[in-house]
């Protein structure tokens, strides 16, 4: 695989370049039959491939990572915090369903036998793999119903995503058997894109850490200037240091006031 395709020698000895979706499509449907999951085995599901196929060539292109890094959080509290603070139907669905993405490749793709990827110390899989399942089906779950009253009517994208609420167990499985027998996904992706993306999630969490701590600091610091309060005074400077620890750039004394 080069440059997010995958080459093919043609007749002759020619080389030839066949887009990732169709390497990827290839070697998930190879996977369902040697793993005893063979499409429409027990509903039609032919629909989900595509939808596999096209969710694993996102994940080779760092633009994807960009445009998903807003809507990930690493615990239920942020998302539902996220979901909370908004009235919009769609991004709501958006948040769901990129979260049941990134967890249904992160259990299928980067599951290892100690349930851990490699090297990282702050996966999104250190705790009970059976935890992570229930919260990819759910997140599915409320990303179809959402679906369902975002467009008013049956479509195929909601269908795809209740056939992965329903079936995530199974998917996972083929996920996990075109890991090991197909392609080396785990190193590429482990030391490259998923690395980055989950750097930029801790960079986005923080940063929005950071702003909040800002504005609670300016407004604790006005109060102070008018009241002179000592309380105040040790308030301000435990959060002064809470700031230098997310802004080594941040500076602020007592003294300054």
């Amino acid at each position: 695989m080069e440059g997010g395709n995958h080459i093919t020698l043609g007749p002759g000895g020619t080389r030839e370049v066949e887009p990732t979706f169709f390497f990827m499509m290839n070697c998930l449907l190879y996977s369902r039959l040697e793993s005893g999951h063979p499409s429409n085995q027990n509903y039609y599901d032919e629909d989900v491939n595509v939808y596999l196929a096209n969710l694993l060539t996102s994940f080779m292109n760092p633009e994807h990572h960009e445009r998903s890094r807003k809507y990930l959080s690493r615990y239920d509290s942020d998302l539902f915090d996220k979901i909370q603070r908004s009235s919009d139907v769609r991004l709501k669905y958006t948040i769901y369903k990129t979260n049941a993405d990134f967890l249904l490749i992160s259990i299928g793709i980067f599951k290892n036998a100690d349930t851990s990827r490699p090297g990282s110390k702050d996966a999104f899989l250190k705790d009970n793999e059976e935890v992570y399942v229930g919260r990819a089906k759910a997140y599915y779950q409320f990303a179809y119903s959402y679906s369902q009253h975002m467009f008013r009517k049956a479509t195929a994208i909601s269908e795809v995503l209740e056939k992965l609420s329903r079936g995530f167990e199974q998917y996972v499985e083929i996920l996990s058997h075109m890991r090991g027998e197909y392609f080396n996904i785990l190193e590429r992706l482990s030391s490259g894109e998923v690395y980055h993306l989950e750097r930029s999630i801790d960079r986005y969490e923080s940063g929005r850490e950071l702003r909040a701590l800002q504005d609670q600091f300016l407004d604790m610091y006005s109060e102070y200037l008018k009241s002179k309060d000592p309380e105040l005074k040790i308030k301000l400077r435990d959060l002064a240091k809470q700031i230098q620890k997310l802004d080594e750039t941040f500076r602020f004394t007592m003294d300054q006031s």
